[in-house]
């Protein structure tokens, strides 16, 4: 088990861009994925988005598809999440994880393994 540790969070007005990062020392890849969920106000947790280094694949929920985008640099072990066009509705507090991560039946799935602390993102005018 490692440790994770999120940073680029804040407020921002809607429309705009975020980009959060992950941090992760250590990390093996060789069987895990790393992804984003999210944790608003009122509602369960949201799977976002996830990236495996070992298979070549990057997921993403419907509900962020087209306007997040994961990468990562696999040599520093730093995973982010560029968010663009940014509504209120994703106002959460976004953790990163070791997750193992399928879309084989369609949605993104994701089994949450170890998170960081969180990072909280805000949309609003």
């Amino acid at each position: 088990q490692g440790q994770l540790a999120e940073s680029g969070g804040g407020l921002v007005q809607p429309g705009g861009s975020l980009r959060l990062s992950c941090a992760a020392p250590g990390f093996t890849w060789s069987s895990n994925n790393i992804g984003w969920f999210r944790l608003a106000p009122g509602k369960g947790r949201e799977a976002i988005s996830c990236i495996s280094r070992t298979e070549g694949f990057s997921y993403y929920a419907a509900s962020v598809k087209g306007r997040f985008t994961i990468s990562a640099d696999f040599a520093q072990n730093t995973v982010y999440l560029q968010m663009d066009s940014l509504t209120p509705e994703d106002t959460a507090v976004y953790y990163c994880a070791a997750a193992l991560c399928t879309a084989v039946n369609g949605p993104l799935e994701m089994a949450y393994l170890f998170w960081g602390q969180g990072t909280q993102v805000t949309v609003s005018s």
